[in-house]
């Protein structure tokens, strides 16, 4: 089965396959259709089983108008965030607002944004009963509720607002439950708030991770490349599997390992059957030593020694990362399954922890002084196995010569060496900061130097122009020519119109003709410069507060402004979602 088989809207299905999602899982192929069919469904499935999906897709694609149709309750704050950042994504196409509710955030944001209208609230019980009470949230036209986890609610004494809050909502919704287990107090709860529920149980998959050696490392997005790169210098790899969320992703972290030296090629659910036999047929003859894929390869392809398995994207469902890391440690082998986790994504490391009952240790990125290291005693190693006594007849005529002219055998000796060394040049070894160094420059006072502010200036100079911030800098091998091609083709401005451009390590300013500035913003909201998807925005107050509303400020009409990996105010706690 396949999302086109379920009879989901084009735009939902077209968001799914962009997010590399062909087949649903057991939980999506079973609850989705009598969803849409208007059936409430009570739901058995454990976290990371893709119950998210599950119950979001047929809500999104019964939206119809502008005013508040959906309630999600979730049992704490960490969920009601995770929730509606899939909420966000899958209806990123559609214009959908979501707002999350939880304790411990301000009143004041919550009420502007409900008077300010959203489609879909995602909260926890107590705010959204104290939000009920106070008049600001009106459920009697919610068409669509869900009870996302119920058993943890019934855990931590949710469920007597849990009933306050259905008995405020429209008696005619429709309403959807899941839960891990359905104890008698969730059964009766369902039985007295739903229309006749059909219920879909699904069991766990078996877990069978114990001989696989699981790591994660914690790097910001921008540096995902640079962190892998020195994994694969320093790690013992034979056949390795490097795993993308998307079709594109996979293709241009292949490319961009060739161009680093390392033989790679990238296999996804477009290539034809043909071609992706070759690469595997190459792969498992040893021609190939990284494959970077997408979950195509997760499910029902052989291949045999894989020694490492990367998630270079980590996946959000516990039951694809099993998958994945399963095409390691088979036969009685050992294996050994590696992922970088972004600072934002630290739930998804938790559900999978909790899904395969085993910890996955944190692990700490080789040096810059390690790698080198390593670099010359590899060297140092294939260049004594090159020494022999035998040499070909043109091998010496071509030392007696260079004698001849004059250069001492050390001087030649040395010259061969930096020949031989010189392919290192080829892979970069860039500076990688840890999340604490990211968290202390964020922290630290704004003052600084006149010659250190001055190319990272909020302001531009020159009159009429405007200032823009790009995240993404020197790290990525961004270039002047990159800015002025990457703006001027996606907002068909000439190339000459951008003035003075300022690439710093992480991120970039560059100037703009005031009346471009908005056509620029709205062309770039899915751009990309050097094969990454970046965010843009008005580099005046970026560290200032929470960002102003308004298309021009991040991309979207919601306040909420776009995922960065860069510094941000404290002020701000929207979080772009992630699937």
């Amino acid at each position: 089965m396949t999302f086109q088989d379920l009879g989901l809207r084009a735009e939902l299905l077209e968001t799914v396959a962009s997010l590399g999602y062909v087949a649903p899982t057991p939980i999506q192929a079973e609850t989705i259709p009598h969803l849409l069919a208007g059936t409430d469904v009570m739901g058995q499935a454990q976290t990371g089983t893709g119950k998210t999906a599950a119950f979001t897709l047929p809500m999104l694609h019964h939206l119809e108008s502008d005013d508040l149709q959906a309630l999600i309750l979730t049992p704490t704050r960490e969920l009601a965030i995770q929730v509606s950042e899939a909420v966000y994504r899958y209806g990123s196409s559609m214009g959908v607002r979501v707002l999350p509710i939880y304790g411990g955030q301000s009143y004041s944001r919550q009420l502007r944004r409900l008077e300010k209208g959203v489609h879909v609230v995602v909260g926890t019980p107590g705010r959204t009963l104290d939000l009920i009470n106070q008049g600001a949230l009106n459920l009697r036209h919610v068409k669509y509720l869900v009870l996302d986890e119920a058993d943890e609610m019934l855990k931590m004494g949710f469920i007597e607002d849990v009933e306050t809050i259905l008995q405020a909502t429209n008696p005619q919704r429709q309403t959807a439950l899941f839960s891990a287990t359905l104890s008698e107090p969730i059964r009766r709860l369902a039985t007295r708030y739903m229309n006749d529920p059909l219920l879909v149980s699904v069991n766990p998959e078996t877990v069978t991770v114990d001989n696989i050696v699981q790591r994660y490392y914690m790097v910001n997005e921008s540096e995902k490349v640079a962190a892998l790169c020195r994994l694969l210098e320093m790690e013992d790899l034979q056949n390795t599997l490097i795993f993308a969320r998307t079709k594109v992703g996979a293709g241009e972290l292949a490319e961009t390992l060739i161009a680093r030296g390392y033989p790679a090629e990238a296999i996804h659910g477009d290539l034809a059957q043909g071609e992706r036999e070759r690469i595997l047929r190459r792969f498992r003859n040893g021609q190939l030593t990284i494959l970077v894929a997408t979950d195509v390869v997760a499910r029902g392809v052989d291949i045999p020694s894989v020694s490492h398995v990367i998630n270079f994207d980590v996946p959000q469902l516990a039951a694809e990362y099993v998958h994945r890391i399963g095409r390691t440690g088979r036969a009685g082998r050992g294996g050994e399954a590696i992922t970088l986790i972004h600072p934002r994504q630290r739930y998804v490391l938790k559900m999978i922890e909790d899904y395969t009952s085993k910890p996955i240790t944190k692990g700490k990125l080789p040096t810059r002084e390690a790698i080198l290291a390593h670099r010359y005693e590899q060297f140092r190693e294939d260049f004594a196995e090159q020494i022999t006594p035998d040499a070909t007849e043109e091998e010496y005529r071509l030392l007696e010569e260079l004698i001849a002219a004059g250069y001492a055998p050390e001087q030649i000796a040395l010259s061969a060496i930096r020949i031989l060394r010189s392919h290192e040049n080829q892979r970069p070894l860039e500076d990688i900061r840890t999340v604490e160094e990211y968290k202390e420059r964020r922290d630290k006072p704004k003052s600084a130097p006149k010659t250190e502010r001055r190319r990272g200036e909020r302001t531009s100079h020159e009159q009429g122009m405007v200032r823009l911030f790009m995240d993404i800098g020197r790290s990525e091998g961004v270039r002047p020519a990159d800015i002025v091609y990457g703006v001027a083709s996606a907002a068909n401005i000439p190339g000459r119109a951008i003035g003075a451009i300022d690439i710093l390590q992480d991120e970039t300013f560059f100037d703009v003709p005031e009346q471009h500035v908005e056509a620029i913003l709205d062309s770039m909201k899915q751009s990309r410069i050097r094969g990454r998807l970046v965010t843009l925005m008005l580099a005046e107050g970026l560290f200032d507060g929470p960002r102003r509303r308004g298309n021009g400020r991040g991309g979207n009409n919601n306040n909420r402004g776009p995922r960065r990996d860069k510094p941000r105010s404290d002020k701000r706690k929207w979080r772009e979602p992630v699937l």
